[in-house]
């Protein structure tokens, strides 16, 4: 099985707000060479939280095949949703914390939940801004995505 590393982060300014996320994905092919994909998508008006969730289904959207990930973010949202087992509560209460209390961005957790169903995903959380080169990036490609927004909705 193919081993993929994936880095994501989502981010809004404004919450809601403009958002976007950026994602790396690298892997080593059989010949031992490293391939390297960038992705960057903004939002017009999202949330921090959505984002972060959206960078990891585009992420792992991308895999044409059943692989082995280890997929990094700095967001506890995103990582203690699957280490902790939120997930597990959160489909056994029909996505709902409490009696009225639902969880937000249900659709785009169904999805994510779908898209891990496919692979063996391995969930890292890194401490944002803290000299982590993918992670930064990310970051970088998000608000590069943000900007380009801005650009082109003031033409």
């Amino acid at each position: 099985m193919k081993h993929v590393d994936i880095w994501t982060d989502g981010a809004s300014r404004g919450n809601p707000g403009p958002g976007g996320y950026g994602v790396v994905l690298k892997y080593f092919d059989k010949s031992g060479s490293l391939h390297r994909k960038e992705l960057k998508e903004a939002f017009q008006n999202t949330t921090n939280n959505r984002m972060e969730v959206m960078s990891a289904i585009v992420a792992l959207r991308e895999l044409k095949e059943s692989c082995e990930v280890t997929l990094t973010s700095d967001s506890k949202y995103l990582v203690n949703a699957f280490n902790e087992k939120w997930i597990d509560t959160w489909i056994k209460e029909d996505f709902r914390r409490g009696k009225a209390n639902e969880v937000k961005n249900i659709e785009l957790w169904e999805e994510l939940i779908d898209l891990t169903k496919k692979h063996k995903i391995t969930f890292a959380w890194v401490k944002g801004h803290s000299d982590n080169v993918e992670n930064e990036r990310c970051d970088q490609l998000a608000n590069e995505a943000m900007d380009d927004l801005k650009a082109n909705n003031l033409k």
